[in-house]
This record gives structure tokens, C-alpha cells and sequence, in this order.
């Protein structure tokens, strides 16, 4: 928000307080302040001048030799390259030894021959951006009013002599979108009451807006106030400079007389308007409602926006005339031959306007003032401020009363606080005689008794509505600077960390032994990269006011935003690439009883590049599955879980390759995934090869663990066996050690698969594939008799049950 502090001192009186005052004074108050900028710094000896004589120069096409008067006794010449020039014109001039914008110094010179005597300036060379110059000057000078004198300095006419203040409000603070709510606000601070002038509206009784036109809204809650006001016999024409030049200290660019009030009171009460042209609307009738499928209306900008019930739009009865609290039509808008306004001030659904402005890229003062909130209380005085105003810059009348489709009767809400709740929070022993100046101060009407205060909290304050937000009010306005600070008092324990605090904290220290690095990403990202990795179904838990649209869904996977890590790596030629992270996602049920989400704790790791470093004496070695199994499977030995997690192979996951992925299962339950990522996946994030794997924290922490056992080494020696299968290519190493801890008996301690062989010599389909049995007993030496029986049931299992032959 950027608010004049000319216009501001038209309601108060800041004679004895300076803009940088000001400006301190707010950022205290909670208020921040950006910055100060006054638009002559920086410029000086550019004055009024009078253009007497304008002729083509002789050597060139489009420059012209102007006879200028500039306040002295002698004309001075000036050579002009603008289109706009002409004699009997007012305009800006840089005398030589001036300077205009970027500190570019002004000199007499020559141009083609004849002497130029400084510049006919445009408002681009004073600073002005493009897009807030009137498109009549965008590409010539600027005119200056008849009345300005010959010489005098340009700035005091161009309000450059200003000091524009530069807010940064909260979406909390919505009310100081406006000059009023300002005011309010640096009249809080230095106890003083704004002085609005009261509105004059010279209405002609003899007619009825009514009569002109109806309105009908189809759903009160799109439009909960929604008025008309007629005004006719309007000229369309500029507006005056003090409008133009206040408007474009603002940021906006002026149009017309009619657009440029409905732009001012938008500023100065903080209420979008719209201006119809009457006679365009092509009906006596406007209808607020939804927009319908496939539904198509041409805006302002001239592009033709396809409508969804997504939209409220103000209609002629049939057809889409506006898109509601966005952008007005084509078809309806302001024209030098308007000669009748129908003035829309209205109250629209925040969130309908929200999607709206998304939708269709259209942010404007108007769509984030809407979503915002404005202040239900002046819907009407705002429209009739404009209608007054309008009729005296066009030279029109005002047709008496509205058309009314909806009103909203406004209510004070009430809200109580007692002076020692507010003492208790803040720290402070401030006397009820103190919070009550505060109140006046604020110009909130309240009463007491026995110390508790109960606030009438005005319209134009809609972000009070519970105690703590009047505390606030109370430390705002007394002043924060002013709180007492203590040290903090209590006894000081020995602290401790969590079983889960010590888990994760292992997990950690773990797989930053392996080499891999920990990432820390956003929780917030798009819906489709919410819903990819994931291990259940859920609602996405979308954020009602997001940054951006790639940040407006909280996560329900690590992996995606480990994937965007890689592509950034990857991007940077950094190839070999070794990534974990530990933290929150986020599911919400399909419950509408349960409509807040619930956290889980995950582990998620990536993989992608070489394992081994191509050396003089070793090859590269890329990362393939076994490389980000192996390091799960010493996780899960490490800590504990090595007997009851299991893998299952799985095609399941769209996102992850169909024959090298694996679910992993604690006791039959799936608490993560292994595997690679889909190729077609891999390509979307724009990065090669890669392994992940997710776990579910909470699952492996809620779960039984084998307890750890220390056993004294055995004096006895162990047996090896080993033993080769042919089997077919779909039976699975899983299944073949199951068998063979299921009927090897109590002396078998280990199974380990050491080669697995598929090709020549043996048939297609099938594979070979040999372990290394090791049998010992702790108590006593083991016998041939002993290790062959045992092996004679393993051979036996595996030959019936999977139909193995032994090798």
C-alpha cells in the first residue's frame, strides 16, 4: 500500500510531524514500513513552460523547433522530437544545467543545426513508470493546466513534492489498505480523530435508479451486498491534475473522469467500484450469479475468458457482463460516448473471488482487496461518495436512491477484556484509566465495569474479534518499545532425548556413515507431487492462501522433493548424488467429521550415479537396487528388525519401476518401498537413474524389535555346507531361505545366497542357485551324522514344496 502523506495530512494534522517520523512511528505500531520515496529527489531545475511557436525543423521529419516561454523576458528555443508538440500548449521543461531522471544532466546543444535550449520533457524522463502514465502522453509529453504559470517549478504540480510511504501489511491488516484505515491508524498514534468531509449528494428527486434498472441476486452468499446507482448526463473527459497526479503516486495509470473516481475511491476507502456503461448493458436488468460451463465473456484486456461455475459474474439477465470483483467486460466499458453510469458497489464471496483472479491470472487492487476482506460498513457511503463525485467532475446528475439486490446489516461485534488479563499477558501494571485512553484513541466505543471493558469493535476493524486481538491493540498502541522485559524464572531440569528423539538421531548418525548427505525440503509442493510415493490414500491438505501454486499442497512423500534435490545436483554437473531426509508428511482422511490432517515421521532416501569411482585400478560401479537394499538391510540390522522385515516385490506404484520395485513389510504390515524410479517418472524431473526408498517411521517404532542378545563365542567349531538349486526363474530367493530355516533345525545360524547363474548350460526359464549353509552348536561338537540329516530335510523341502533340483 502506498499512501501519500499530503493526502494523509488532508485528515490530520501532521504539521509537526515528518514523513520519517511517521513512518518510525508506524513500523513501532506494527505497521512495517518499507521505504519513503519522494518523487523530485534527485531532479531539479525543471519548470513550466509555454510552448508560443511550433514549426518542423527544415533537416529532419520529426523533430520541431518550439519558441518556448519559461517565466523570463526572452523565449527560448527548444527542439522537440515528440509526435504531441504544438503551439499553445503547457509542458514540462529542463532548463539547461537541469537534471531528470537516472541523474542524466541536461546541456545546451545542437540538434541538426539549431540550438536547443534544454528539453521538452515526458513523464518517463521525470520518473514515471510506463504503466501508470496516461495512454494519451505513454508516447509524447505531457500536457501541464493552462493555469500553471510560466516558470514556476513542475513538482508542487505534480504532487512530486510528495512523500510516498510504502506499507507492507499483513493480511491481518487489511484495513490499512485504504487512506481512511490509515488514518485511523496515525490518528491512533498521535491521539488524534481524522476529519473526513461529509458527501454532498446532489441526487434529482424527479427520478428513481430503480426506474433505470433492477438487480436480483441469485445467491446472497456470492453476493452478500450488491447496489446500483445510476448518474447521467455524464461528459466524458482527462481528469483534473490533482486527481491524476494523486492516482499515479499510487501506482495506477488514470483513464477518464468516471474510472479515475471509481480508482480514487477504491484508494480512499479501501472498496472496489465498477463503472458500467448504461446504455452498453443492452437490459434494465443486472443478475449476480455463477457462471456456467463453457460460458465465454471478452474483459477489459481483450481476451476472451471461458467461464466455469468456479465464477460470479454480473450478467444483463442473459449474458456475462463482469467477471465479479475482477474485471469488468468489454462490451460495458467507460467511452468518451457514455453519456449514463450505472455504478455497481458491492460485497463478494472472498474465496469465489480468490479462485477467480487465479484462474484466469487477474490480480488487481480490486480482487485482493475482496480476498482480503473490506469493511462491510461503508459498501454504501463508499458508493455514494463516488456518485457525488463522478457528477461533479462529469458535470452530471445523480438519479435518486439504488437498486438494491442485496444489503447486509452490519452489526458492531463485542468483545471483552479485563485490565488484569491485559497486565497478566503483557507484563505491564497499566490502570484502567490508561486502557480506556487507548480505546478512545483507537476510536472504539466501550464500556466498564469492575475493570473488565467491553469493546464495540467498528466495521472497519473486522480482524478483532477475540480477547487477544484487543490485548494487541492495547500493546500496539501503548507501545511495545514500552513492555517490560524480565528474564525467565523457574528450576532448570536435566534434559533427555525420546526413544524417538534416539532412534532417528541413530538412523542418522547411520546413513551418514554410508557417505549419504541429509536434504532438508519444503513440506509445501503441487498436488500431483503430493499424491506421487504414496504409500496410502488420502485427501491432499491444501493451503487456503498459498505462496505459489508450487507451493500450495503439503506433502504426502519425501521422495518428490529429494528428486527435485537431484535435479538441482545434476543440473550442476554434481552426477553422484547420495541423498536422505527425515520428516513430517501429511494425510487427511476421507472423513468429512475428520477434516485436519495427521502427521507421520518418514525416512526417505535417493540414489543416483556411480557407487565406485572409476579409478587406475577400478572400473565405475553405478548404484543399482542392491546398493540401496544393502544399506536398508544393515539399517534394519543395526537396529533390530532384521527378523521381521520382509520384502515383496510389487507393480503397484505408478511412479516406480514395475520389476525393480519391493514393498517392505514389519510383520506382514507395509510401513515403506524400495525400488527404482519409473523411467517416464525420472524423465518429468529431468534426471537419470535413480534408486529411493521411504519408511515409515512410526510404523518401525509402534513395532516389537528382537531384543539384542550378547552370546559368549563358542568353543565349539561350526559347519559349512553349501548347496546348489536349479529352480524356476519365478521362485524367489525369499522362498528358498524360508524353506530352509524352516527344515534345517535348530543347529542352522546363517544362510547366505552367494551366486546366482542364468544362461548357458542351463534351461530357459529356469536359474541356478547356490548358499552357504553354516550349522554350530553351542554346547557340544556337531556330528556328520548330524549336519547330513539336516541336510537331507532341507533337500528334501525345497524339492517338493518349489520344486528345486539339487545340483
Amino acid at each position: 500500500m502506498l499512501v501519500s502523506y499530503k493526502w494523509l495530512s488532508e485528515y490530520l494534522d501532521l504539521s509537526k510531524v515528518t514523513p520519517k517520523e511517521l513512518a518510525d512511528t508506524m513500523s513501532v505500531t506494527g505497521i512495517e514500513v518499507e521505504g519513503i520515496e519522494v518523487p523530485e529527489e534527485g531532479l531539479k531545475k525543471i519548470v513550466v513552460g509555454e510552448v508560443k511557436e511550433c514549426i518542423p525543423h527544415p533537416d529532419s521529419d520529426h523533430l520541431s523547433i518550439c519558441q518556448v516561454d519559461i517565466g523570463e523576458e526572452e523565449l527560448s528555443q527548444i527542439v522537440c522530437g515528440a509526435p504531441n508538440v504544438k503551439a499553445g500548449i503547457k509542458v514540462i521543461v529542463a532548463l539547461p544545467g537541469s537534471r531528470i531522471t537516472g541523474n542524466q544532466k541536461i546541456k545546451k546543444g545542437k540538434m541538426r543545426g539549431e540550438v536547443s535550449n534544454g528539453m521538452i520533457c515526458s513523464l518517463q524522463e521525470l520518473g514515471y513508470s510506463d504503466n501508470v502514465i496516461p495512454k494519451a502522453y505513454a508516447e509524447g509529453i505531457f500536457y501541464m493546466p493552462q493555469e500553471a504559470v510560466n516558470g514556476d517549478d513542475v513538482f508542487s504540480y505534480l504532487d512530486m513534492d510528495d512523500s510516498i510511504i510504502e506499507l507492507s501489511i499483513t493480511p491481518n491488516r487489511a484495513d490499512a489498505l485504504s487512506m481512511r484505515g490509515v488514518a485511523y491508524e496515525a490518528g491512533a498514534i498521535y491521539r488524534q480523530t481524522p476529519n473526513f468531509k461529509a458527501v454532498d449528494l446532489q441526487a434529482d428527486e424527479s427520478e428513481n435508479a430503480e426506474d433505470y434498472i433492477s438487480v436480483d441476486v441469485q445467491d446472497k452468499a456470492d453476493a452478500p451486498a450488491y447496489q446500483i446507482r445510476i448518474i447521467k448526463n455524464v461528459k466524458i473527459q482527462e481528469s483534473p491534475l490533482w486527481l491524476q497526479t494523486r492516482l499515479m503516486n499510487e501506482g495506477i495509470r488514470p483513464i477518464n473522469n468516471v474510472v479515475d473516481v471509481t480508482n480514487y475511491i477504491l484508494l480512499l476507502f479501501g472498496q472496489p467500484l465498477h463503472a458500467f456503461d448504461y446504455d452498453k448493458l443492452g437490459s434494465k436488468n443486472i443478475l449476480v450469479r455463477r457462471g456456467k460451463d463453457n460460458e465465454e465473456m471478452v474483459t477489459l484486456d481483450g481476451e476472451t475468458r471461458k467461464l466455469s461455475p468456479e465464477n460470479i459474474v454480473i450478467t444483463n439477465g442473459e449474458i456475462p457482463v463482469a467477471l465479479a470483483g475482477v474485471m469488468g467486460g468489454a462490451d460495458s466499458e467507460i467511452t468518451e460516448e457514455t453519456t449514463t453510469v450505472a455504478l455497481e458497489s458491492a460485497l463478494f464471496n472472498s474465496l469465489s473471488i480468490r479462485k477467480t483472479s487465479k484462474q484466469f491470472n487477474l490480480r488487481s487492487e480490486s480482487s485482493s482487496r475482496f480476498e482480503k476482506g473490506i469493511n462491510k460498513g461503508t459498501v454504501s457511503d463508499a458508493g455514494e461518495a463516488a456518485a457525488a463525485m463522478i457528477a461533479e467532475l462529469s458535470g452530471g446528475t445523480v438519479v435518486s436512491g439504488k437498486s438494491t439486490g442485496s444489503e447486509l446489516v452490519v452489526t458492531p461485534v463485542e468483545v471483552s477484556v479485563s485490565v488484569d488479563r491485559a497486565n497478566k499477558y503483557l507484563g505491564t501494571e497499566l490502570a484502567e484509566e490508561e486502557v480506556a485512553e487507548i480505546f478512545t484513541a483507537l476510536g472504539f466505543d466501550f464500556t466498564v465495569t469492575a475493570g473488565l471493558f467491553t469493546v464495540s469493535v467498528p466495521s472497519r476493524r473486522w480482524d478483532i474479534t477475540i480477547e487477544a486481538d484487543l490485548i494487541e491493540e492495547i500493546a500496539r498502541i501503548y507501545g511495545y518499545d514500552k513492555l517490560p522485559s524480565t528474564l525467565p524464572k523457574g528450576e532448570t531440569v536435566a534434559g533427555s532425548l525420546t526413544d524417538t528423539q534416539r532412534f532417528v538421531r541413530n538412523l542418522k548418525g547411520m546413513l551418514e556413515g554410508y557417505g549419504i548427505s541429509e536434504a532438508i525440503s519444503y513440506a509445501l509442493t503441487t498436488e500431483e507431487k503430493a499424491r506421487q510415493f504414496s504409500m496410502k490414500e488420502s485427501k491432499a491438505t491444501k493451503l487456503n492462501w498459498p505462496m505459489s501454486e508450487e507451493r500450495s499442497v503439503l506433502r504426502m512423500n519425501l521422495i518428490s522433493g529429494l528428486l527435485d534435490d537431484v535435479n538441482y545436483n545434476v543440473a550442476r554437473k554434481n552426477s553422484n548424488v547420495a541423498l536422505y531426509e527425515v520428516g513430517h508428511v501429511f494425510y487427511q482422511e476421507n472423513d468429512p467429521l475428520k477434516d485436519l490432517p495427521y502427521e507421520e515421521n518418514h525416512l526417505a532416501l535417493v540414489l543416483t550415479g556411480d557407487r565406485l569411482e572409476k579409478d587406475w585400478q577400478t572400473k565405475a560401479e553405478p548404484v543399482d537396487f542392491y546398493t540401496i537394499k544393502g544399506i536398508l538391510d544393515n539399517l534394519f540390522v543395526t537396529t533390530g528388525y532384521q527378523q521381521t522385515v520382509t520384502y515383496e516385490a510389487t507393480q503397484d506404484m505408478k511412479d516406480m519401476h514395475p520389476g525393480r520395485t519391493a514393498y517392505i513389510k514389519l510383520n506382514d504390515v507395509i510401513v515403506g518401498f524400495v525400488g527404482q524410479i519409473h523411467p517416464l517418472t525420472a524423465k518429468e524431473y529431468d534426471i537419470p537413474q535413480a534408486y529411493v526408498a521411504e519408511l515409515n517411521l512410526h510404523g518401525l517404532l509402534n513395532s516389537e524389535k528382537e531384543a539384542f542378545v550378547f552370546e559368549a563365542v563358542s568353543k565349539f567349531p561350526e559347519v559349512n555346507r553349501d548347496i546348489a538349486l536349479l529352480v524356476k526363474e519365478t521362485v524367489t530367493n525369499r522362498e528358498l531361505a524360508e524353506c530352509i530355516w524352516e527344515h534345517a533345525g535348530r543347529f542352522l545360524k546363517d544362510v547366505h545366497l552367494f551366486d546366482v547363474y542364468q544362461g548357458d548350460n542351463i534351461e530357459s526359464g529356469m536359474k541356478s542357485m547356490a548358499y552357504s549353509l553354516t550349522f554350530a552348536n553351542s554346547e557340544a561338537t556337531l556330528v556328520e551324522e548330524e549336519v547330513n540329516g539336516a541336510m537331507k530335510k532341507i533337500e528334501k523341502a525345497l524339492v517338493e514344496k518349489l520344486g528345486a533340483e539339487v545340483r
